[in-house]
């Protein structure tokens, strides 16, 4: 009979008491998974899996350390926690490491309300593979694509359990069903790539096939023969697919571990303006059927929505309890972690506000500029926020696109780029990040 996580977790926290932690928490992973790719017509690739993962963090008075399994048998248990406690007493002193306090633990929490699994049973195989080939046909109708490099559907659910000896014990079960095709246009040299995807808890609200196919090939075959822009200073629309990478760079920039190391262009602005005063960034960890939320941290704390930037004002920072007591600061209930490293700060669901404008709109108001739809490479300078990024999309004259574009490069300030940003409508709700389409003035070019 296959052991509950529950059982798992608690059976490792014995195990590590009796071998000598002064305290501990366990994480416990199952998880089994389908993935089905086509190509040219035909199953190209079939596979399953299925696993558990075991992991334990023992503390021996400020020493810490880690260990990890795949194999729930009762010696290797015990041989774990003998290990790990053995590892603790050798690592060097950390005076922020420990467990939540009892009265810092979530309780009571609402999982059905956050339908984080999708109840509907685990699709068969053929069903898949029918919608990857449904979604290739598709790419393949579109004029212009030659072939399509990709297309596949999986379908993945995972158990989740974690307990401390501060008496935390938790757990949930999450689900994602994802479709993807890539198209290929045009021929020789002058062929382009693009692709779409889909991926959502509830199978049922996936995109169809056949959108997600003709979208990729659609993409693919407006990016034939592309050329350079001109070299400048010209305003860029990040479109709907990479605006969020924007956001993303802040949230690292206000990310615990960033600012406890000193590295972070944040650091210092709490309080202070950061976006346009009618822009708001949530972070809600408690959406219905978004793949960022959870009931609690891998810490136990429990997760909260608020705003982490409000009218424009910097709020809030992303903290673990490690990180947290570094800056001398509470935790906000955004620690993460896998089952072979010790928590880490990081953030759930996060949204942006929209504007009242369209996509389109934002384009006729740039009159010349690019509109960004692929960003290739990161040079992010943690310090001041200096921004360079390689990037492809299309040419805007006369607020119309001209013509695609590729090999430029794009640069800025990203604290000045942050200040002057006009959000879109066009943001998908569904995502765990929702972060319309982004128009910033006055970004420097390089191409021709």
């Amino acid at each position: 009979m296959t052991k509950t996580l529950e059982t798992l977790t608690e059976a490792l926290l014995d195990a590590a008491r009796k071998a000598g932690a002064e305290s501990a928490d366990a994480m416990a992973l199952r998880g089994s998974s389908l993935s089905i790719d086509v190509r040219a017509g035909a199953l190209e690739q079939a596979e399953r899996a299925e696993g558990t993962d075991l992991g334990l963090r023992v503390l021996v008075g400020r020493r810490q350390a880690c260990v990890s399994a795949s194999d729930t048998r009762p010696e290797t248990l015990t041989a774990l926690a003998e290990r790990a406690v053995a590892m603790a007493r050798e690592a060097p002193e950390d005076p922020h490491a420990g467990l939540a306090d009892s009265g810092q633990l979530a309780r009571d929490w609402d999982l059905a309300a956050l339908e984080l699994e999708d109840p509907a049973p685990e699709p068969a195989p053929q069903a898949l593979e029918d919608k990857a080939r449904a979604a290739e046909a598709a790419a393949l109708a579109v004029d212009g694509v030659e072939q399509v490099q990709q297309a596949g559907a999986t379908y993945a659910r995972r158990q989740v359990h974690l307990a401390a000896t501060n008496g935390f014990s938790g757990g949930y079960a999450q689900t994602d069903s994802a479709l993807a095709c890539v198209a290929i246009a045009g021929e020789g040299t002058g062929m382009e790539r693009d692709h779409d995807h889909d991926s959502r808890i509830f199978r049922a609200d996936l995109r169809e096939a056949g959108e997600i196919g003709t979208t990729a090939g659609r993409r693919a075959a407006e990016r034939l023969g592309p050329r350079r822009p001109r070299t400048g200073a010209y305003p860029v629309l990040f479109d709907e697919r990479v605006a969020d990478s924007l956001i993303g760079h802040l949230l690292v920039a206000a990310n615990g571990a960033s600012l406890a190391r000193g590295t972070s262009w944040l650091r210092d602005r709490m309080d202070a303006p950061l976006l346009p005063e009618d822009m708001t960034l949530f972070e809600d960890p408690h959406r219905p059927r978004a793949t960022g939320s959870r009931p609690f941290d891998a810490e136990g704390l429990p997760t909260r929505r608020r705003a982490l930037v409000e009218n424009g004002v910097l709020r809030g920072w992303v903290l673990d309890l490690a990180t947290a007591r570094k800056l001398g600061l509470g935790s906000t209930g955004n620690a993460k972690r896998g089952t072979n490293a010790p928590p880490s700060p990081g953030s759930w669901n996060v949204a942006l506000t929209q504007g009242e404008r369209t996509r389109d709109a934002l384009i006729a108001e740039m009159g010349t500029g690019l509109v960004v739809t692929s960003l290739i490479g990161a040079t992010i300078n943690p310090n001041t926020g200096d921004y360079s990024r390689g990037a492809s999309g299309f040419w805007v004259e006369n607020g119309e696109i001209a013509y695609p574009v590729n090999e430029c490069t794009i640069a800025g300030s990203l604290p000045e780029m942050l200040g002057r940003m006009t959000p879109a409508n066009d943001a998908r709700p569904w995502l765990s990040r929702v972060v319309p389409s982004l128009l910033v003035e006055g970004l420097t070019l390089a191409g021709d």
